[in-house]
């Protein structure tokens, strides 16, 4: 059984046009766009921070307003980690945007790698042996990688999207092989190379 995954973009500024034709004619049966690397997270951070119902990456209306009609016409699935600092407030943009499309969808959203709450100036810093606080740091917000294992039960609702804040970018592919193929979550083998694959993919 096949199974065919398209790179919609490797990062925040990538190309739109590329993606657009692997909606359209891809043929494939998900589309992940990798678009958050630290400083994009930072930045989602003091987005928030300065208006909490921002935060999500600004360009995902026009980046999956640019395939939204294709993907769920073809029953291509869309994984994002767009959501970046607020992945709830970027299913929200994303399901306003169907509705102006006259698209009916099923957005789920990945949430639990924002630990900000959990850290403050106290916290140590290992590799400089100081508290934030002793290294007079301005704390912006912290996140923990979140793995495949995090996406899988958003992908068995059947959703039309995916949306996740700091997730391992090779996770966006490898969820949905794990996913498709049922591979058991201690199969180091086969997540191995489904890791491999998602590196390509995504860089």
């Amino acid at each position: 059984m096949t199974l065919r995954i398209g790179a919609g973009a490797g990062f925040a500024g990538d190309r739109i046009d590329p993606a657009r034709d692997l909606a359209e004619r891809g043929e494939l049966d998900f589309l992940a766009f990798e678009c958050l690397a630290e400083r994009t997270l930072a930045y989602g951070h003091l987005h928030r921070m300065q208006d909490p119902a921002k935060g999500y990456h600004h360009l995902i209306e026009r980046r999956l307003g640019a395939v939204l009609k294709a993907c769920v016409a073809q029953g291509v699935t869309i994984i994002t980690n767009m959501g970046v600092a607020n992945p709830r407030a970027a299913g929200e943009v994303v399901v306003e945007l169907a509705r102006r499309e006259g698209l009916k969808i099923r957005v789920a959203v990945v949430e639990g790698d924002d630990v900000t709450a959990s850290i403050d100036n106290g916290t140590l810093l290992p590799e400089i042996g100081k508290t934030i606080g002793e290294a007079g740091l301005r704390l912006v917000g912290a996140n923990a990688y979140l793995g495949a294992e995090a996406i899988l039960p958003a992908l068995d609702e059947e959703p039309h999207i995916v949306i996740t804040g700091r997730v391992a970018d090779p996770s966006l592919f490898l969820a949905p092989l794990a996913h498709r193929y049922g591979w058991a979550l201690d199969d180091w083998a086969l997540l191995g190379a489904g890791t491999a694959v998602g590196h390509l993919l995504e860089c």
